[in-house]
């Protein structure tokens, strides 16, 4: 694998998730793997239950596939403004995402306060001062077969999503001018 110094600026064409060979601390699903850039390994975490080809709501697994990236928000209040070919907005506090299935904006960005279940694009962590949305389950929605999978910023290199794909801060800002419509991300 090349240096991360190394990495052109020019735009990527994919981004390649692999899982890693060894299981989590309590013998349960893999929930760490790689982030391969144009030859460049990134540490990467999955989900709680790990990867897998059938995903329903809320199991925790990311799911498996080709997913081209739709679009992206970020917090502006968290630093610098981002820069990407990929279109971000900026996330406001009464940003929502709808994981109710029952809900006609399942799997939408939704304005809060919401009557259906949904989740907070506003954190006071660092999850989602950048996130981008896969195309998972969004072009062609099937309620219940999964929502909201971003990829975003991890909690750290132990801590599972809930069915995304995180990395570092660092990686992400190295990536991000990088990413564009056409870029898709392949999880195997």
């Amino acid at each position: 694998m090349k240096s991360r110094s190394k990495i052109k600026s020019r735009k990527i064409r994919s981004l390649l998730v692999t899982t890693a060979a060894r299981r989590s601390a309590d013998g349960g699903a893999v929930v760490r793997g790689q982030l391969v850039v144009a030859g460049v390994a990134h540490r990467c975490v999955l989900g709680r239950s790990g990867s897998g080809w059938t995903k329903r709501e809320g199991d925790g697994h990311t799911p498996k596939g080709r997913f081209p990236l739709i679009e992206g928000f970020f917090r502006q209040e968290a630093g610098p403004r981002v820069h990407s070919l990929l279109h971000l907005w900026p996330a406001r506090r009464h940003d929502g995402w709808c994981d109710d299935p029952r809900h006609p904006a399942y799997n939408r960005r939704v304005r809060r306060p919401f009557v259906g279940g949904h989740e907070r694009l506003w954190r006071d962590d660092p999850l989602y001062d950048v996130a981008i949305v896969l195309d998972y389950n969004f072009t062609r929605r099937i309620r219940g077969r999964g929502s909201a999978i971003f990829f975003h910023i991890w909690r750290g290199p132990q801590t599972p999503t809930e069915g995304c794909v995180a990395i570092s801060a660092d990686d992400m800002r190295r990536l991000l001018p990088r990413l564009a419509k056409d870029v898709v991300m392949v999880i195997r």
